[in-house]
């Protein structure tokens, strides 16, 4: 039986719209809302994929004018404040370039006043992604107050075994930003669900929002409980929050009355 954390958590999952290359104008949004996760008791914040520059193909096309090369980028200056100030960890979206090569990014504000890149997407869309960046070649988790939260973006989801790898190495969650366009809306629901339901572990997206066609994305930002059912959601436009609490008593009964995680390990044995 896999370990749970020893007390609740309350996490946040926000979206606002963001404008395509302004990542200094974007960062100060970012740390509004971090701000205001905050101000709900969350010890953790998620953010939608690529926020900082805003998920639009055509813009990042401009690496220089949508890239991060260093983490001592000193945009990103007000959201580590603002996670320092209050005490929060925020995972915010990011497109970074480390030894040439471009990366969908993960970043970790910490209550330190630290940023780490802690994960690049791993799986790619074709051809606006793909095109544009490389994949990423290693999983990442972070840990927040004895939670452990497996990280993804977007496409990631989309393949059972990336989120069933993250539980199987203890994650207790899965945070994923995202970033749907609309009338994808059924699938975005979807996939989140079912990854919470397959791993029997809470799952948190954050989705992009808004924005000029034909890149305007979908909203409904959600957090999911152990067996999928959403705890809340976002509106579909506009910006928006959502402020769960995971607890731990319902994470170790799912996992007791379904064993999907203990079995798979059986089977490798």
């Amino acid at each position: 039986m896999q370990t749970v954390p020893a007390n609740p958590i309350r996490v946040a999952v926000a979206q606002a719209p963001a404008e395509p290359a302004d990542l200094a104008g974007n960062a100060r949004v970012a740390a509004r809302l971090v701000g205001q996760a905050a101000a709900a008791e969350a010890s953790l914040v998620v953010l939608p994929e690529l926020f900082l520059p805003a998920y639009n193909p055509p813009a990042l096309a401009d690496a220089d004018r949508t890239d991060l090369l260093s983490m001592e980028d000193p945009r990103l200056a007000p959201i580590q404040e603002t996670a320092r100030d209050n005490e929060i960890h925020a995972i915010v979206g990011a497109a970074v370039r480390v030894d040439g090569r471009r990366f969908i990014a993960a970043l970790h504000f910490r209550p330190d006043g630290g940023v780490t890149d802690a994960y690049h997407k791993k799986n790619l869309i074709a051809p606006d992604e793909s095109d544009l960046f490389s994949c990423g070649d290693s999983d990442a988790a972070i840990t927040v107050d004895d939670w452990v939260f497996g990280l993804g973006i977007c496409y990631d989801g989309c393949f059972p075994e990336h989120a069933r790898k993250a539980a199987l190495a203890g994650a207790h969650a899965y945070a994923i930003p995202t970033a749907y366009v609309h009338g994808s809306d059924h699938r975005r629901d979807l996939y989140y669900a079912a990854r919470a339901l397959d791993n029997t572990f809470y799952v948190l997206t954050a989705n992009a929002v808004d924005g000029p066609e034909p890149w305007r994305l979908s909203g409904g930002s959600a957090i999911y409980d152990p067996e999928g059912r959403p705890l809340g959601r976002a509106p579909v436009t506009g910006e928006g929050m959502v402020v769960a609490d995971l607890d731990p008593k319902i994470l170790r009964e799912t996992r007791e009355a379904h064993t999907m995680l203990a079995d798979v390990q059986l089977t490798r044995s």
